[in-house]
């Protein structure tokens, strides 16, 4: 009887997993990074109740490192409808130290899509993080020069090492158009250790005619009294592809409520395609405001086919208030999969 029964669930688990689907992907890169200045702040608090900070010093040059895997699973209904869920198993080095970090799985996203329609929930990413050539053309193997480095205001994204905001992101396409919004609740923290939720909406819409791509987006932290007026950001890209050449431009107004950081923001990036493997990318960003980064770099992109590729790139950074600029650059290796 025992022997029947364990047959009897075996095939009932069997077919269960026969009517979903689930996958692996996602990428994994190494080489060398160096970043002037590498180091990191530590603060002690002295008997007297007395705080001191210190910078320690790190190795400019170091390993970086990332594996990704993503894990989707999904079903379908006789409908049509599609179910899913994914979740993220990623490690990274510790960029202050050098040193290599444990992997772990951040918070699940769950979607329901039917036809151009998309509802995400859980850790999910927002109108912003979605928006169409909001990233552009990064350089470097860390894609760590973007031409949004002027921006300031907290949006919602995708967390791929902790469990994200807890939020609702909707997206509906037509043709071509597409439209999307997303809700979540935001944290604001007023200092000496108190926050408050505030609640954080952005809405999107994109359209495509030919070889351009123009996408608009605003978001907004209503903020219900404790600040005294609700931070924003307006964004406007536009992405075009003439052949071997790519570009994008980036337009924000960057409504922080916060002097150092409140301003426009703008950028520009770009890609071209040298020849059958070599691809050079370029971008710049900066804003008005005193405390807006500003990035520009150059990098290089050598596909070495089968989803493996050479990669790298060199930039600098700084800031109105910065003590110092920070030369960046770094080179390695990245396979997909």
């Amino acid at each position: 009887m025992k022997k029947v029964l364990f047959a009897s669930t075996a095939l009932i688990a069997t077919a269960s997993v026969a009517a979903a689907e689930v996958r692996f992907s996602g990428y994994g890169r190494f080489g060398i990074g160096y970043l002037e200045d590498r180091g990191f702040t530590t603060t002690t608090t002295t008997a007297s109740g007395a705080t001191n900070t210190f910078f320690n010093e790190a190795d400019e040059t170091i390993l970086v490192s990332r594996f990704r895997l993503n894990l989707d699973a999904n079903v379908e209904t006789d409908g049509g409808v599609e179910f899913s869920g994914r979740v993220r198993l990623q490690a990274d080095e510790d960029a202050s130290t050098g040193e290599a970090n444990s992997a772990g799985l951040n918070g699940a996203r769950f979607s329901v899509i039917y036809g151009g329609l998309r509802v995400d929930a859980g850790n999910v990413a927002g109108a912003f993080d979605n928006l169409a050539n909001y990233y552009g053309n990064e350089p470097g193997l860390e894609n760590f020069i973007g031409q949004y480095s002027g921006v300031d205001y907290n949006f919602l994204g995708y967390s791929s090492t902790g469990s994200g905001s807890n939020a609702v992101f909707f997206q509906y396409a037509v043709g071509d158009f597409a439209f999307g919004a997303s809700y979540d609740q935001a944290t604001i923290f007023q200092g000496q250790g108190v926050s408050n939720d505030a609640d954080r909406w952005d809405i999107s819409a994109t359209y495509t005619f030919n070889n351009i791509t123009a996408a608009l987006a605003y978001g907004q932290t209503d903020s219900d009294g404790i600040l005294a007026d609700d931070p924003s950001l307006l964004v406007l890209t536009l992405g075009a592809e003439f052949g071997d050449f790519s570009g994008t431009v980036f337009v924000a107004d960057d409504k922080t409520e916060v002097d150092e950081t409140d301003g426009t923001a703008w950028g520009v990036s770009a890609a071209y395609n040298v020849g059958s493997a070599l691809t050079l990318t370029f971008a710049y960003g900066d804003g008005n405001a005193d405390g807006d980064l500003q990035q520009y770099g150059i990098g290089a992109l050598y596909d070495l086919g089968g989803g493996a590729s050479l990669r790298g790139g060199i930039g600098n950074s700084d800031c109105d208030i910065c003590d110092d600029s920070q030369l960046r650059a770094d080179f390695g290796a990245q396979f997909n999969f």
